[in-house]
């Protein structure tokens, strides 16, 4: 009785070595697919290219397994970028989408200018964008994106912005491509546009200059 179990664990032992040596010998053999190809689109071709060397720079070797991370950190610091989208082509490419940020508006910051996204970051601008407007002041970038959004949704075209003047006190004016300032209150931005945007193309007060809002429900003129 002792023997013939002896003699079935002789046997299971053999086939587990038998069948370590042929997975050790196949998972030797096995050859994971190289990234070959790394398409980029959605930016201009210097800035996709910039883009393309920094990824080349990256542990992409292997095509299942790709660290996300390293990816998302090259795209978090291109402060151009609104958001990507990356695509996975059996069996070697990497297609990848990019959107562009959309500029809002010109700043000076600490002795250079540069250009306010709608992701929320700074972009250094080297020739003034004059179809943007120029923001006096030091707001948080939370803060200014957080007017263009009411401005949106007023009667007033942001096209129609020359230039935006932020004080220490939290409150804006709107210099108009047309000269006209509007001067807003600090908590009622909206009602101060809705106030304002009633005088602006009356023919009755085409003189005026200057629209106070600052002070709720009331509106002061100017010329």
């Amino acid at each position: 009785m002792h023997q013939r179990k002896g003699k079935k664990v002789l046997i299971y032992f053999f086939l587990l070595i038998a069948l370590g040596s042929i997975n050790n010998l196949q998972l030797k053999n096995v050859k994971f697919n190289q990234i070959k190809t790394i398409n980029i689109s959605g930016l201009d071709n210097e800035n996709n290219q910039y883009i393309l060397k920094q990824l080349k720079n990256l542990n992409l070797d292997n095509f299942f397994f790709i660290n996300i991370n390293e990816i998302k950190d090259v795209f978090e610091e291109n402060s151009i970028i609104e958001n990507y989208k990356i695509f996975r082509i059996y069996p070697s490419t990497l297609d990848i989408k990019i959107k562009k940020t959309n500029f809002f508006a010109q700043i000076r910051h600490k002795g250079k200018v540069y250009l306010i996204g709608s992701n929320g970051k700074l972009s250094e601008k080297k020739i003034l964008n004059q179809k943007l407007p120029f923001i006096f002041g030091n707001p948080d970038i939370d803060e200014f994106l957080n007017l263009k959004k009411i401005i949106d949704e007023s009667q007033i075209s942001y096209s129609e912005i020359k230039n935006i003047f932020f004080y220490p006190s939290k409150r804006w004016d709107l210099e108009l491509k047309s000269n006209i300032i509007i001067k807003l209150s600090i908590n009622n931005i909206g009602e101060s546009l809705k106030l304002a945007v009633e005088f602006l193309h009356s023919e009755e007060f085409k003189d005026i200059k200057i629209i106070d809002a600052r002070i709720k429900n009331q509106i002061i003129l100017n010329g």
